[in-house]
């Protein structure tokens, strides 16, 4: 059998993926979708790292901006939101045969696990998923950069980044139907160009560290197999 093209990654997924189009909360529907991607690669050879955002139900930096509750404690609720959307998608993945484990950045010891470099390393070398869940544990700071933060911590070779769109355009597809789509890109470009992609943050903490980032569709089924397989979808983002 092939040696996979990457032995240990780290996925981040959005917190609106658990939800309905423009929804929020956990949507049994879309949860189940999540779990079915999730589920078709767990059982590889590959590694698996997930670090999930919490939109579904709350923003931090949008909170605080629309609100008196300071940006810190806004952060701080946002980052406690990725643990309920951890502890919802493990019972998902358990029940799908999937063994996981939830690491939080925020002690919460009489339901999860906290953060330890090398028990996670454990977890992921006995085969099993592990969802890091509490952000980077301090405020100011996105799911994205703690997606970068895990896989820089843990040896990932790569972060997958999934995504409503199929890869990294220079304007918004949504809105400009001659939107173009990059095939790869350098972390350079990225931060020269300010591609609103990923956490500018989280890019130069991949780029410090070598570590490529895929960007993907993620609603798309199989795209996440086939990303783990090193197939051609998305950008690629890279030295």
């Amino acid at each position: 059998m092939a040696e996979p093209p990457y032995r240990r990654v780290v996925l981040k997924i959005s917190g609106e993926s658990l939800c309905s189009p423009g929804g929020s909360g956990i949507d049994p529907a879309a949860m189940g979708a999540v779990t079915e991607e999730i589920a078709s690669v767990a059982k590889g050879a590959a590694q698996l790292g997930l670090v999930v955002g919490a939109g579904n139900f709350i923003r931090g930096r949008d909170l605080a901006a629309a609100t008196c509750v300071r940006r810190a404690t806004a952060d701080s609720m946002g980052m406690l939101a990725t643990l309920v959307n951890g502890l919802a998608l493990r019972d998902a993945l358990a029940d799908a045969g999937i063994e996981t484990r939830v690491m939080s950045a925020i002690p919460a010891g009489t339901i999860c696990e906290t953060f330890s470099r090398d028990r996670a390393v454990e977890h992921l070398s006995a085969g099993r998923v592990v969802l890091f869940a509490g952000g980077t544990g301090s405020p100011f700071f996105t799911t994205d950069m703690a997606a970068a933060l895990r896989a820089c911590e843990i040896g990932a070779q790569i972060v997958l980044k999934a995504t409503k769109v199929d890869g990294v355009y220079d304007s918004d597809p949504m809105s400009n139907p001659a939107a173009r789509k990059y095939d790869r890109l350098t972390y350079g470009q990225v931060l020269a160009d300010r591609l609103g992609v990923m956490d500018l943050a989280a890019v130069g903490m991949c780029m410090d560290n070598h570590i490529p980032v895929l960007v993907f569709q993620f609603s798309q089924p199989g795209n996440l197999a086939r990303a783990m397989g090193g197939q051609d979808v998305g950008t690629l983002i890279t030295d």
